[in-house]
């Protein structure tokens, strides 16, 4: 008799947040896709717009008026899933496939996974220090400050690079599982995120097509 109360899944599909919650999911998707193929300029641009979608999200679910707090759970609950993927995931396929899926890079695979895990999980229960302040680094950094170092890619040979990014991963999950406190980076850094992914985008699409 409870189940005929419960909306369906879909419902919540077809709210804007969550729609721009699923398009960072695509995007992380088309970037693991690209990882597993050896395109890492795709692959960090799939995952540069993944973290464009999930800053969106959240400013469009405060902006909207009257939503329910189960639409505010189901779609916290979505979007810490998405960010298992988005920032667990696709950076850990990422140091795989530029590995060249060498034995020794599954340890560095399972190390971000899991501080993916182990970060959303103690958010979920404990939530922000204050307003303003994560402890630990979030995990969103990571992905932007690995796309930062891919401009550099050119100047290393491949197997020095390889071991440059997967002590940076490294260093970057120790960080998100550590108790300082770093800043929540909200209100007008959004359009600073805008212009660092479109500049990052332009960069590596010019270095694909030269």
């Amino acid at each position: 008799m409870n189940n005929k109360k419960q909306p369906g899944m879909l419902t919540f599909a077809k709210e804007l947040p969550n729609i721009c919650s699923l398009l960072g999911l695509f995007s992380a998707a088309a970037g693991i896709y690209f990882a597993i193929k050896g395109n890492f300029q795709l692959a960090i641009i799939g995952v540069l717009w993944a973290v464009l979608f999930d800053w969106y999200d959240g400013i469009i679910a405060r902006k909207m008026k009257g939503r329910t707090k189960v639409q505010g759970e189901f779609g916290g609950q979505l979007d810490s899933l998405i960010d298992i993927v988005s920032f667990g995931i696709l950076p850990a396929i990422l140091l795989l496939s530029y590995g060249n899926y060498g034995v020794w890079f599954i340890p560095g695979a399972f190390v971000i996974i899991a501080t993916a895990a182990i970060r959303l999980s103690y958010f979920n229960v404990y939530g922000l220090i204050n307003s303003n302040t994560y402890k630990g680094l979030s995990l969103d950094n990571n992905v932007l400050i690995l796309a930062f170092v891919f401009l550099f890619e050119g100047f290393f040979e491949h197997f020095t690079f390889s071991i440059i990014i997967y002590i940076i991963l490294m260093v970057l999950s120790a960080f998100n599982l550590s108790s300082i406190s770093t800043p929540k980076f909200a209100g007008k850094w959004v359009y600073v995120l805008v212009i660092y992914v479109i500049v990052l985008t332009s960069i590596f699409g010019w270095i694909l097509y030269n």
